[in-house]
């Protein structure tokens, strides 16, 4: 069989080969295509083999047909004891959650605070971003990779963090905000200052500064709010405006902000199948679900839907009170309990709208341990190297 030419792309890969490098006599093209059937977790050691192996690795192309063709959904769990001392990522199946799973142990910081449970952002491709106070990481639960960012440039201590990706760009970037420590309150005349991006990756990278030309501020990241969504190049978070609710987007692309007036004042923002959505936790009656679905951002468009669960209420247990975490990546809707402290299996509800049926998945993976834990759905994972 006739092997077909690759794209001149993958030849901005190649370092000049080193003449020692028994690997050199292999085509680019079928080191790609082995690479890419190699475990994720595998991937990243092959990076010793030669400088042309390494180049293939890190480079942009290779993580992008990576992700495009190895990339499953995956559950990605943050767990911290009720004591702070034992602390870990975890991912596995979504689909069978008994299956594939990978632990990555933290280690705890010295003056390890309650709050610093809720310091992640969502996952995005493969990356994860957590803030400890005033400094920032980076990394990557597959690898096990972190990396601090350089220091914000700011005199105040409270600091917010989100994290999103430009696909214009093929570029991460973190968006980073200050604030008044202990002033995050809807009725403070306080508002966020020292708005700053970073971007992953660029040579000699610093923050930088940005325009602002909508005081705002948001609350302080809990259980109960969210770190943002990013959709398509934009990130989305709730924030106060003059005392009222709000919806923020920064373009990721354009670095600029933007508001969206809410049709009703409700904090809690999910995807909806591509699109975010606002949405209050279900109350009493557990097997409805309302959303306001933002159709489009210019026009300041919103939608209704109504989704009505058969059975939730049955499978999830009268003692469990739910939020609805939007859709995955295969369609169907996600619920998953409000308390994430129990010595009981986590589980979560699944509902497939098309075929009218919900299920109960089930993670035995924590054991009898009491913890704190945030769970973040359509995880992948990525052998890419975290690069400041």
């Amino acid at each position: 069989m006739k092997r077909v030419k690759r794209k001149e792309t993958i030849q901005c890969l190649t370092l000049k080969e080193d003449e020692n490098d028994p690997f050199s006599i292999i085509p680019l093209d079928l080191i790609v295509e082995i690479l890419l059937k190699v475990p994720t977790k595998s991937v990243a050691g092959l990076v010793f083999v030669s400088k042309k192996w390494l180049s293939i690795i890190s480079g942009k192309y290779f993580i992008s047909q990576y992700l495009q063709a190895r990339s499953p959904p995956r559950l990605l769990f943050t767990v911290f004891s009720s004591g702070m001392t034992v602390q870990f990522l975890h991912s596995c199946s979504q689909v069978d959650p008994s299956s594939d799973s990978h632990r990555v142990n933290i280690t705890p910081e010295k003056k390890e605070k309650k709050n610093h449970v809720h310091a992640f952002s969502p996952p995005i491709r493969g990356l994860i971003c957590r803030q400890m106070d005033s400094r920032v990481m980076i990394g990557n639960p597959t690898t096990g990779q972190v990396v601090t960012l350089p220091r914000l440039k700011t005199r105040r201590r409270g600091v917010l963090s989100f994290f999103g990706y430009d696909p214009v760009n093929d570029a991460y970037k973190v968006l980073c905000l200050t604030v008044l420590r202990g002033r995050q309150e809807r009725e403070s005349q306080v508002v966020a200052k020292d708005h700053q991006v970073y971007t992953l990756g660029v040579a000699q990278q610093k923050w930088r500064m940005v325009e602002c030309k909508h005081p705002h501020l948001p609350p302080t990241p809990s259980y109960l709010t969210n770190k943002g969504i990013c959709l398509n190049g934009v990130l989305y978070y709730y924030a106060w405006i003059k005392n009222e609710g709000a919806l923020i987007s920064f373009d990721l692309i354009s670095e600029e902000f933007n508001v969206v007036k809410l049709p009703e004042d409700i904090h809690c923002l999910v995807n909806y199948t591509g699109k975010v959505a606002t949405t209050r936790w279900p109350t009493g009656n557990y097997t409805e679900v309302h959303l306001w679905v933002l159709e489009d951002a210019s026009k300041q468009e919103w939608s209704k839907v109504s989704i009505c669960v058969p059975f939730l209420r049955e499978l999830a247990g009268k003692n469990h009170g739910f939020r609805f975490r939007g859709t995955v990546s295969t369609g169907e809707l996600i619920f998953s309990p409000f308390s994430s402290q129990n010595k009981a299996p986590f589980f979560f509800i699944s509902y497939n709208l098309k075929e009218n049926k919900a299920q109960k998945v089930v993670v035995r993976e924590f054991g009898s341990l009491s913890y704190y834990m945030e769970v973040y759905f359509d995880h992948v994972e990525s052998p890419m190297f975290c690069q400041i």
